[in-house]
């Protein structure tokens, strides 16, 4: 039986926009993985995006290179923004030619699309969790996510 494998994901920014960061930990394989960057000028909304674009390329570079058999994938994030896009906006926007509801263009595209492409791929199952609730892997992606800040002020 081939385990779940789990990604929690997280951004942070200081402004709005402003440094930023974005962080991931994977439950993979017996392992855990983590990983952080950041942005000098950007907006919390794209980090979230980028942590989990950055969480499942890596999840799934290893699986194309056989080092992790192909199985279950579920992403953990504490950005409602990111699991409703990805789970039930992005859909309509999409039919809509990248439009909102209120005809306006959909911010973050080029991201939303990269994020489509890869969930779509794994066939991810996403999950929000409450931020800053005791959940460690969430509280250490935050951890991470914030050190990416302060290395991008």
């Amino acid at each position: 039986m081939i385990a779940l494998y789990i990604v929690y994901c997280d951004g942070a920014c200081s402004g709005n926009p402003g440094p930023g960061g974005w962080a991931w930990v994977a439950l993979a394989g017996g392992e855990i993985r983590e990983a952080y960057g950041g942005e000098p000028v950007t907006t919390n909304n794209r980090m979230e995006l980028l942590a989990a674009i950055e969480g499942l390329s890596s999840l799934k570079a290893r699986m194309d290179t056989e080092e992790l058999k192909a199985g279950p994938v579920e992403v953990r994030t504490d950005s409602q923004y990111v699991k409703n896009g990805v789970t039930s906006w992005i859909a309509s926007w999409k039919r809509n030619g990248w439009r909102t509801a209120g005809k306006t263009p959909v911010k973050n595209r080029d991201l939303w699309e990269r994020l489509d492409e890869i969930s779509t791929t794994l066939s991810a199952r996403w999950v929000w969790v409450e931020g800053h609730s005791g959940e460690v892997w969430n509280e250490r992606c935050d951890e991470l996510a914030r050190r990416g800040v302060a290395e991008n002020r």
